[in-house]
């Protein structure tokens, strides 16, 4: 049978303590902590995965000397193979934008606007042969991708992904090891039943299997408590998002993501279980 497996004389042995036990409580807390991170990462890898997609084959032609040169610019690039749509932002709102930094006082300067026109490639198409074009009609026009200004972002995002998976990494180490201290614990607090049992021919593998079983089970229920409080909170913080959400175009997470979060709480009562068999058998050889 598993090693989860234990008759009801043996469960008698060593009591549960339940779930105000040391083992239920930190699992639920880690795999809550771990389940929260874990979406916090997805969601930022998602989210610059679909800022990376919709700037991909994006461009803008800047042109500092005014809009009196935008017309030829326009038809440059309407005439270079591989562009989909070319369409010059609306010097109004390039006026209330800066409007925004430097208040009523940018009416009173009456500073030239530069012109700024939006410009979409197809896949495959040459932003460099674009580029040549519209120089060659606009000396001063420059061709600038959307996806390198936003490069600070992206990587920022990048990042922050990075940091969460080394958080959720570090949280099952921390697990780990807080779970070896409870089996450690557990071996003192039934130091006494144990030296019976050695006395009797029981094997260290015989003594380890009681707690293991108990160790998992606790695991389990504390990973399945944790895991399901962290999953409605993270549930409750998306819903309450629904602008942000729209405006990135797609849900932060998606099934395939839930899938992979539903799987943390069995993880890390797995790892709980197996970690704490390689400490007990390993201190009932050294110790008793």
């Amino acid at each position: 049978m598993s090693q989860l497996t234990i008759s009801d004389a043996e469960q008698r042995l060593i009591p549960s303590s339940g779930i105000r036990g040391p083992v239920p409580l930190l699992i639920a807390i880690m795999s809550f902590v771990m389940v929260v991170v874990a979406a916090a990462g997805l969601a930022l890898a998602n989210t610059g995965s679909v800022v990376r997609a919709g700037v991909e084959h994006r461009y803008s032609i800047q042109i500092s000397d005014g809009a009196a040169r935008a017309p030829a610019a326009i038809a440059a690039a309407r005439a270079s193979p591989g562009v989909s749509r070319v369409q010059q932002v609306d010097p109004a709102d390039l006026r209330r934008t800066l409007e925004r930094w430097l208040g009523p006082a940018s009416k009173e300067a009456d500073l030239p606007l530069p012109a700024i026109i939006d410009v979409d490639l197809k896949p495959g198409a040459k932003p460099a042969a674009v580029a040549r074009a519209v120089q060659k009609a606009v000396p001063s026009a420059r061709l600038i991708a959307h996806q390198a200004s936003l490069a600070p972002l992206l990587k920022a995002l990048r990042g922050l992904t990075l940091l969460a998976l080394g958080l959720v990494l570090m949280i099952a180490l921390a697990s780990a090891a807080a779970v070896v201290l409870a089996a450690r614990g557990a071996l003192d607090t039934h130091r006494g039943t144990i030296e019976v049992m050695h006395g009797i021919g029981a094997t260290d593998d015989q003594v380890a299997r009681l707690f293991v079983r108990q160790i998992g089970i606790d695991a389990l229920l504390g990973g399945i408590i944790g895991g399901a409080v962290a999953g409605l909170s993270v549930a409750a913080i998306i819903g309450g998002a629904g602008q942000a959400t729209m405006l990135a175009g797609a849900s932060p997470l998606s099934w395939q993501d839930a899938l992979w979060l539903v799987t943390l709480p069995i993880a890390i009562a797995l790892l709980a279980t197996l970690v704490a068999r390689s400490a007990l058998l390993r201190a009932l050889r050294e110790r008793l």
